[in-house]
């Protein structure tokens, strides 16, 4: 008896050491839209690169696996790690209840506010906003801030990128707005610098970017940093919703990759500061 009980004792080791292998596998395929600085981009030689590139690697080698990573549009993302073209998604997605509803989330990892962005002579400029709006718990001062936007925005379009959640914070938010949608965030940019919308809104960093793209001088922040609410606790790593032991793996690592700085150094490396997820 004893003998049988210590051959199955080893035969649930190995099968457990086989499934966390499978979960994790030799190898890690992640996708990223490789055009949303400076979360992931392509550069002038064609290489994906940026923090959550960086991150990815940082995962991968933690985990004991070979990163593979690979450039997807933003519209496909999700239908494609569904159809398991890969394996895990890191391309500035924010954990949201809406996308829970199609796949989980490894972390989050990271958190930014979303910011506006409009030309240095646009009138929207002159409007005077509190520094932070949270959403999910809006107090008098951010209320005002908010009306204030409202008032100024009214009748004026918005570029936003498609099925994100800066696009679900204009319709909930700023319902008198005309929204205009784009595949990259730096198309709106170009529509912007060329008068066709009044205003972007995207992720404080990515619409910072815009500002250092070629023809984009004279773009600058405006408004509050909007966080909480509709745009979720922070970026995630999407998984498909049967992948329980590689969402499990990735957690762990997230967490010790935020514990030990790691995170903080890749974010401040990329961002110019840390935006890292603070307990």
């Amino acid at each position: 008896m004893k003998k049988s009980l210590t051959v199955l004792a080893a035969a649930a080791a190995l099968a457990m050491t086989a499934s966390v292998a499978q979960a994790q596998g030799s190898k890690i395929r992640v996708a990223t839209e490789g055009a949303y600085p400076p979360w992931n981009a392509t550069n002038a030689a064609g290489k994906l690169e940026g923090f959550e590139i960086d991150l990815a690697n940082e995962l991968c080698k933690r985990l004991s696996a070979q990163c593979e990573i690979v450039a997807q549009d933003w519209d496909g993302i999700i239908p494609s790690l569904q159809a398991k073209k890969y394996d895990v998604i890191m391309a500035g997605m924010s954990v949201t209840d809406e996308r829970k509803k199609v796949i989980d989330f490894a972390g989050p990892y990271a958190s930014e506010p979303t910011s506006f962005a409009a030309l240095k002579n646009s009138p929207l400029l002159k409007g005077s906003f509190a520094e932070r709006v949270t959403l999910d718990q809006v107090d008098g001062d951010e209320q005002k801030s908010i009306d204030a936007l409202k008032a100024a925005l009214k009748g004026k379009t918005v570029g936003v990128q498609v099925s994100t959640i800066q696009a679900n914070m204009l319709e909930k938010h700023f319902p008198d707005v005309s929204m205009k949608t784009y595949d990259k965030i730096d198309s709106a940019g170009l529509d912007l610098v060329a008068g066709r919308i009044d205003a972007v809104l995207a992720d404080r960093s990515a619409a910072a970017a815009l500002a250092q793209a070629e023809g984009g001088k004279d773009i600058t922040l405006f408004g509050p940093g909007f966080t909480g609410g509709v745009l979720g606790v922070g970026v995630g790593a999407g998984v498909r919703k049967d992948d329980a032991q590689l969402k499990a793996n990735l957690d762990k690592a997230i967490q010790a990759a935020t514990a030990d700085g790691t995170i903080g150094k890749l974010s401040t490396q990329w961002f110019g500061f840390d935006i890292s997820i603070k307990k």
